[in-house]
């Protein structure tokens, strides 16, 4: 079996467990970035979840911020949310801590349970876009189910 192909069983067994049913769709270029994910998926940035990986600067310990493509990160905000400043953590603590390389982490399915905040902003949308595993792959959710289902904490990012 593949790196891919293992990464995408493994996204999809992790939403089952979660009651989500998702369907990994592998695009023929990269959606690493928002602005790549958006044009792939043929939708606004805003519906593109990054999910993204910051550590306690004191603790070391991981932290999951689900954010909308069209925001950035306030990292006032977030050291706030984690109670201690946050840092960007180098990729092979991002892979150790999820089990997938940084451009394809999906918003669960992890190597071990993160504290995860989802953006308020993106459940003003029907449905969004997040990575499936791979930084070729994503899968359409309801924001309001992965919030529930992952046990994210809603908050303004921005």
């Amino acid at each position: 079996m593949s790196e891919k192909s293992d990464a995408l069983g493994r996204v999809r067994k992790a939403a089952e467990a979660l009651g989500l049913v998702v369907e990994p769709v592998v695009m023929p270029a990269e959606t690493r970035s928002a602005e790549d994910a958006a044009r792939a998926c043929g939708c606004v940035v805003g519906r593109i979840v990054k999910s993204l990986v910051f550590r306690g600067a004191e603790s070391g310990r991981p932290v999951l911020l689900l954010v909308s493509g069209a925001n950035r990160v306030d990292e006032k905000v977030a050291s706030a949310l984690l109670g201690e400043p946050i840092v960007r953590p180098d990729a092979a603590f991002v892979r150790a801590e999820t089990g997938f390389a940084i451009g394809g982490i999906p918003p669960f399915g992890h190597s071990r349970a993160l504290p995860t905040f989802i953006d308020r902003d993106l459940l003003t949308h029907q449905t969004v876009w997040a990575a499936a595993g791979t930084p070729k792959a994503v899968f359409e959710v309801d924001p309001c189910r992965l919030a529930a289902a992952t046990g994210a904490a809603i908050v303004a990012m921005v």
